[in-house]
């Protein structure tokens, strides 16, 4: 009986520590380097710990393109799969830091879904609104 409530009780500590609603520390100069020689070499660890320590940079980004409260999380999804890309494919030789990249990355990744986004919207708009006048074309 007590180790079920101690057990319960440390569930729910566990669960409040994580919901802080904070992100993990950004990495320094030193480790970032690290884990990039070893994502290249093809540990998904690494990479996985560059994208953790790299989502405050999708929260930033996402700030400036949203529109409504409901879009955050959609935004914020769409944009760590632009970090993700922007890691798996970040190229350290050509001397561009990992924050510009991967910010150019999940920048195109949002505005690339506010695009198809849109253009479904036009497209969809013209047929709803005729689809009323040709039902009453065959009706008469």
């Amino acid at each position: 009986m007590i180790a079920a409530a101690w057990l319960l009780l440390s569930g729910l500590f566990y669960s409040l520590q994580l919901s802080t609603g904070s992100f993990p520390k950004p990495l320094t100069a030193k480790e970032e380097q690290h884990y990039l020689e070893l994502s290249a070499q093809g540990d998904i660890e690494a990479r996985n710990i560059l994208v953790e320590r790299n989502l405050r940079l999708v929260a930033h980004i996402m700030k400036k393109y949203y529109a409504q409260t409901a879009d955050q999380e959609d935004l914020i999804s769409i944009g760590t799969i632009g970090l993700i890309k922007g890691i798996s494919t970040f190229d350290r030789t050509k001397g561009a830091r990992l924050a510009t990249y991967a910010a150019r990355c999940v920048e195109n990744a949002i505005l690339t879904r506010a695009t198809s986004s849109a253009e479904e919207k036009q497209v969809t708009d013209p047929v709803v609104r005729a689809v009323p006048c040709f039902v009453l074309l065959l009706f008469r």
